[in-house]
């Protein structure tokens, strides 16, 4: 188990990596977007963005390794938790849409569908946006979805540490087995209308969920809860493995999610082409074929004997900002590199994944200098 005063080097390690893999993943999303247009480029998009797909998993694994179980009262971890994330959310969702409004009007962009972005950035639309936030993200604040779930993991985590404390190892992996189960739903309710399922009233839920009951048999035991609880457990119960056994379950097991996760998603385009609701079905974070590649990366990065250094310190606090201002980089790394480097997909998607993690990461530093700003990224 941690202690207190120990320094989590290879936490600080992961936290960078799943940070990276995070804007790596959004550098996909034009090229993923092209479908038939491109072939070639859809079909890379989907390859590098396959593989990047335990990005958010294990960020809030990382959650689950430093705050559970939580120690103190449940207000106090409330207050602490709530001035961590509600201040930086509330500022990026107001810049983030005036900064798109700006470069949209006044800049250079080559978005994919530009007109269908360009008449969600109009001054009208831009000022709705600065209060619709309160009620869910937009275009703009995308990356704030996770913030959006976070506090909802958040609230949850003084409720079910207590539990943690006290509970045996068997006991936690039951509870895991079942979210284990819980990861197979998505492909459930794929395979249900081909076996004839119609569906209750119009309402394609599964296990009793219909228009007027979003909760069906798995709801609370689904999702990312179960990172955290994996996350606490590997930690409490390290797993006894060597190098070459670790290397031998986690490499297989890694690529099978993997091959899932990129040829699922390729034959579901085919079958569904051009829809975003069904694509997303392989590439939910909540599937088992994710969950595989999650565990895989977690449990090798675990093993990893890193002494801490002020730069990993450093880069490591950086993560939060630049996760929260990295979207509109994105944007602007696709209009410099796809437009004017006459390179392949996949050259071109790493070099716009690293300019971003460049520039989002030089505004965190620079925000990080001034005691006011500070509080905007960390």
């Amino acid at each position: 188990m941690k202690t207190k005063n120990e320094p989590l080097a290879w936490v600080d390690l992961l936290r960078i990596f799943a940070c990276f893999l995070v804007v790596l993943s959004h550098s996909c999303d034009p090229f993923v977007a092209q479908f038939d247009a491109k072939y070639d480029e859809f079909l890379t998009g989907t390859a590098i963005g396959s593989i990047v797909r335990c990005c958010v998993p294990l960020f809030v694994m990382i959650s689950g390794v430093l705050l559970l179980p939580v120690k103190m009262d449940m207000r106090s971890f409330y207050s602490r938790r709530a001035k961590r994330i509600l201040i930086p959310t509330i500022f990026w969702a107001l810049a983030l849409p005036v900064a798109y409004y700006l470069y949209l009007t006044y800049g250079v962009t080559q978005t994919v569908n530009l007109n269908i972005v360009m008449e969600d950035h109009t001054l009208a639309k831009t000022i709705q946006k600065l209060y619709l936030f309160l009620f869910n993200f937009n275009y703009d604040i995308i990356p704030l979805w996770y913030v959006y779930m976070l506090i909802g993991l958040y609230l949850f985590m003084p409720v079910i540490s207590p539990w943690l404390a006290q509970a045996s190892k068997k006991e936690i992996r039951t509870f895991l087995y079942i979210w284990v189960a819980s990861t197979l739903l998505p492909y459930m309710q794929m395979v249900a209308p081909i076996l004839g399922y119609q569906g209750n009233y119009g309402n394609m839920g599964i296990l009793g969920i219909c228009d007027w009951n979003a909760y069906g048999t798995f709801y609370y035991f689904s999702g990312f809860l179960g990172y955290i609880v994996l996350a606490y457990y590997l930690v409490r119960f390290p797993l006894e493995w060597s190098w070459k056994k670790t290397l031998s379950i986690a490499a297989p097991l890694f690529l099978m999610g993997y091959a899932i996760t990129t040829f699922g998603y390729i034959y579901t385009q085919k079958m569904f082409p051009g829809s975003y609701a069904n694509l997303e079905i392989i590439w939910l974070f909540s599937g088992i074929n994710v969950m595989m590649m999650t565990f895989s990366v977690f449990v090798v990065m675990q093993k990893i004997k890193i002494t801490s250094s002020p730069l990993l310190r450093t880069i490591s606090g950086l993560t939060f900002g630049i996760y929260l201002c990295h979207f509109i980089f994105v944007q602007m790394g696709y209009d410099l590199i796809y437009t004017q480097i006459q390179l392949p997909a996949y050259i071109q998607i790493p070099c716009i994944a690293l300019f971003t993690f460049l520039m989002a990461g030089l505004v965190a530093w620079m925000m990080s200098l001034n005691k006011v700003t500070r509080r905007f990224i960390m």
